[in-house]
């Protein structure tokens, strides 16, 4: 039996009272890894360099076999970049390749730079026009219920890129099940960590980019929006982001 063990952690209270957000986490494991798990959620939740959280919220359910798709992961390149300005440069060539007008590409990065805090969640965008299609404000869609299939492979994986850590470890797996998703183009973020400057575009058709410079270093405010056809049916789209289970599957050597 696997379980879905998530943490959201705020300060000021519940997000849903107006609470600050300060981190989250989600794993799906075996019932002998959960304890580990919820620790190392706790400490970071307590020890984030957002803040230390004052409402920390954990909620573990089972997840039945029948309900689990699996998908492949990404394959991960990175671009060169040496300053914000060439980062945000490579993410709008980045995403225009993948399909995204150069509009919509501005549109996307705007958004983020003028966020006056950090979302939970993504904002859904027309690749098209660049308009924003959900109408979740502040909150947007928080992609959910995914993990690594085979968490010691794809660590070797990225170890073997000379990457570690819970930013790319966590980034990599949502953006494989983000670009997995009927009619989205392809995803833009940077972290809200102030010390983690490190963003990426992700694609089905290119993978994952990494891109070493999207943000000013001490700046808190991060964000993440997914580009989608025009015409995709929205709720669709948000339920599966929200509540298909799905697991990674690291690529065979």
């Amino acid at each position: 039996m696997l379980y879905s063990v998530k943490m959201r952690s705020a300060q000021g209270g519940p997000h849903e009272q107006g609470g600050r957000h300060i981190s989250g986490a989600e794993r799906i494991l075996s019932e002998e890894k959960i304890e580990q798990a919820i620790v190392a959620m706790l400490h970071r939740a307590q020890k984030h360099q957002r803040g230390m959280a004052d409402f920390i919220s954990l909620k573990v359910e089972a997840v039945k076999t029948a309900d689990i798709f699996y998908r492949p992961l990404l394959p991960l390149s990175s671009c060169q970049a040496d300053s914000v300005m060439a980062g945000r440069k490579a993410a709008v060539e980045e995403l225009v390749k993948a399909g995204v007008s150069t509009e919509a590409a501005a549109a996307g990065i705007s958004r983020i730079i003028n966020l006056r805090d950090s979302m939970r969640g993504a904002m859904l965008l027309d690749a098209d026009t660049g308009l924003r299609v959900d109408s979740l404000g502040e909150r947007g869609v928080r992609v959910s219920k995914m993990d690594c299939d085979n968490s010691e492979r794809y660590e070797a994986r990225l170890l073997e890129k000379g990457l570690f850590g819970d930013h790319v470890r966590e980034a990599l797996v949502l953006a494989s099940k983000v670009a997995s998703a009927v009619g989205v183009v392809a995803e833009l973020c940077w972290s809200d960590d102030p010390e983690y400057v490190t963003g990426y575009v992700a694609s089905a058709k290119y993978g994952y980019k990494r891109i070493p410079v999207l943000k000013e270093y001490g700046n808190p405010i991060g964000g993440r929006v997914f580009f989608v056809e025009h015409g995709t049916d929205v709720q669709k789209l948000i339920t599966y982001l929200q509540d298909q289970v799905v697991l990674i599957r690291p690529e065979d050597k």
